[in-house]
């Protein structure tokens, strides 16, 4: 009997033991926080996030992440807004938008992940001399009107004196997505492409990279994360585990090769090789793409704006202590040294 005792005794020490081990494993359901992140596009310009992501960054941070792509900005804000996203991942200019538009419980962003444009002009031929003032007199495939793509374009075409409306002809009536194709064939004698487009013209022989919007437009904050007002006064320690995964995601790219980031965000981009994600990555990682933190200046803010108001989709300035909370970023950094 005292035999039985110490066996049974034993086995329900062990249920015990593992029972706890239930209850307070480090990523156990009880402590996750699920979190739906709405990005506007899934896109190797992305790279920190799907490196915190692959990399068990927002699982260390107790956080259980559902990425759904909204396809358009419009539809991540919708997203937002709605409810259905807890955190959207989309231009800031959607946010100056909201805010104008009188939006009560407006979006406010609290991260920024890329610093530079995404796009680049390809040619048909290598053009190691390209200047903005070739492009006078040619067909150039744009992006649509009111899009960051050609908001940027155009706006570098004004800083560099050329007329975007008499100077050179731009189709603006291609979707997006669908100007590769366009340019290959034959259309426009330059085109404005996204990545992976950009790459794919060049393995393909048929355009060449001549300059990159995102260098010559300036520091843009591109992409950032942006939550409700009242998702950040209710829910504030989400948003700090949330971003200071992130910004493990920024270290990793800022201390890794090109080919090691693209082995570790490959399984998010299953259709594409891996020689053409490590391509991409280092296009994106020679131009400054991602910053050392997250924190979303003032300077990119009102640069932004400035871009807006150059291209006439803005009425009224919107204030950056309202629309941009750096306290997060700020603490991820710290937090990361």
């Amino acid at each position: 009997m005292r035999k039985k005792s110490f066996l049974y005794l034993g086995v329900f020490a062990l249920v015990g033991i593992l029972l706890t081990g239930c209850k307070t494993g480090k990523n156990s359901s009880e402590e996750m926080t699920k979190v739906t992140l709405n990005e506007v596009a899934h896109s190797i310009f992305y790279a920190p996030q799907y490196v915190a992501i692959e990399e068990g960054y927002f699982k260390d941070a107790g956080i259980d992440l559902t990425l759904v792509t909204g396809f358009g900005a419009d539809k991540t804000m919708t997203a937002l807004v709605s409810g259905e996203a807890d955190i959207g991942f989309m231009g800031s200019e959607s946010s100056i938008y909201a805010f104008n538009e009188g939006a009560e419980d407006y979006a406010v962003n609290f991260a920024q992940l890329t610093q530079r444009a995404g796009n680049f002009l390809v040619a048909r031929k290598e053009m190691p001399d390209f200047t903005w003032e070739q492009l006078k007199g040619t067909d150039v495939l744009g992006g649509r009107n009111g899009g960051m793509p050609e908001m940027v374009f155009e706006y570098i075409l004004k800083q560099q004196g050329i007329d975007p409306d008499s100077d050179l002809s731009i189709d603006k009536s291609i979707d997006f997505g669908s100007t590769a194709a366009a340019f290959t064939g034959g259309q426009g004698d330059y085109t404005v492409e996204f990545e992976p487009g950009a790459t794919t013209l060049e393995q393909e022989g048929v355009g060449y990279v001549a300059a990159s919007l995102g260098v010559d437009s300036g520091y843009v904050p591109y992409t950032a994360y942006s939550a409700k007002a009242s998702y950040l006064d209710e829910h504030p320690e989400v948003i700090q585990k949330f971003t200071d995964a992130l910004q493990r995601g920024m270290d990793y790219v800022n201390s890794h090769t090109p080919e090691e980031i693209a082995q570790v965000i490959r399984p998010q981009f299953v259709e594409t090789d891996l020689d053409t994600i490590t391509a991409i990555v280092r296009r994106y990682a020679e131009q400054d793409t991602w910053n050392d933190t997250l924190i979303f200046e003032k300077a990119s803010f009102e640069l932004l704006q400035d871009i807006l108001e150059s291209a006439g989709e803005l009425k009224k300035r919107a204030p950056y202590d309202k629309l941009v909370n750096t306290d997060f970023a700020e603490a991820a950094s710290k937090n990361s040294r």
